[in-house]
């Protein structure tokens, strides 16, 4: 029978962790419905026929004078009047699943700011009036997506710098490591107290900053790998051949040093959302008006008697971060070379 290749049977080894396999489907699953909030969440029709013709709010602005209303003002499509005249016969209306977006501020609602899950909010109004379950949803994606930046970012910061460390050695590598000792000793909270207060808030400040710092863990990782690859009969015999210093760190040592890298993706991503959500909590994270899951976890501490923002919240992290772990864990378990020879994926005996 013809053997896998080490990444087939790496792949075989983790479909059969069920919990990692199954934890990766549902967090793929999670991320797809958060990279099309609109179409589930939105304050906005996604289409409607109105007296012959076909509208696309959630494409086009139209002034409610287009819908039978009285002002050129933008359509509120909350408004009673507004959906009384969309229902009349003849006319077609699709709404999103959930019919409130980030912003979108329930002026309807019956019971004061924040209210209790209705059937028209299904997890209640945070403390201004927003619908919680559409700020759960774009808040997952704003930490998700930037969870990921963060993660590319640090892992070309932390690769680029372990492979010049462990390729080289002696003294390059001898300066880098106090130069790792020297920058990972300054306080990275008190430098972005400073720039939050010298700068305007936003997601691409916050990414630079984080990266700066967060690259050098895996940066260790790497240099070990390199360090102990680079004096391979492979290598030796690139070097033989004639091959520079870039074409034997990327072709030769660096497809064999990717390990602890592709081991640590679900962990640092982990490490990224919490690190976006404790800035959010202390007010230093995204401009205000973002939807954040720090900031509802902040409401939540502020208004102890709306259990459903705390819940609901606490919740959406758990399952998060459980998520991936258990990604990480069986990611873990397929990359481990002891694994892989005590087991048999298919190949020869």
């Amino acid at each position: 029978m013809q053997s896998l290749s080490p990444s087939r049977r790496a792949w075989q080894r983790f479909k059969r962790n069920r919990l990692g396999f199954w934890s990766l489907l549902a967090f793929c699953v999670l991320v797809g419905l958060s990279l099309v909030a609109e179409l589930v969440s939105n304050d906005r029709p996604l289409v409607v026929r109105y007296q012959g013709q076909w509208y696309a709010p959630m494409l086009h602005d139209y002034p409610e004078t287009t819908f039978g209303g009285d002002f050129p003002t933008p359509t509120d499509y909350l408004d009673p009047f507004i959906q009384q005249k969309l229902a009349e016969p003849g006319n077609w209306v699709l709404y999103a699943p959930n019919r409130y977006g980030p912003k979108t501020l329930n002026y309807f609602a019956k019971a004061p700011n924040p209210s209790a899950p209705t059937t028209d909010n299904w997890l209640g109004t945070d403390d201004r009036g927003r619908d919680l379950l559409a700020q759960l949803i774009y808040g997952f994606r704003v930490s998700v997506l930037f969870a990921l930046a963060l993660t590319v970012c640090g892992v070309a910061l932390g690769v680029l710098s372990g492979a010049i460390q462990g390729y080289f050695g002696g003294k390059t590598d001898l300066a880098f490591q106090r130069f790792i000792e020297i920058w990972g000793s300054m306080p990275e909270l008190y430098l972005l107290i400073i720039f939050s207060a010298l700068f305007q808030p936003s997601l691409a400040l916050l990414l630079v900053l984080l990266s700066l710092f967060g690259w050098m863990g895996l940066s260790d990782y790497v240099r070990a790998e390199f360090l102990r690859n680079r004096q391979m009969d492979y290598v030796r015999a690139a070097r033989a051949m004639g091959l520079g210093h870039w074409q034997i760190i990327t072709r030769h040592i660096l497809p064999n040093s990717l390990t602890p890298v592709v081991t640590f993706l679900p962990f640092r991503m982990s490490a990224a959302i919490l690190a976006l959500t404790s800035l959010d909590f202390l007010g230093l994270g995204v401009p205000p008006g973002t939807p954040s899951l720090g900031e509802l976890l902040s409401q939540g501490k502020n208004n102890i008697d709306a259990w459903w923002i705390s819940l609901s919240t606490f919740a959406v992290l758990v399952i998060t971060l459980l998520l991936l772990t258990f990604m990480g864990d069986a990611l873990r378990d397929a990359l481990d070379p002891r694994k892989a020879d005590a087991s048999n994926d298919g190949g020869q005996p």
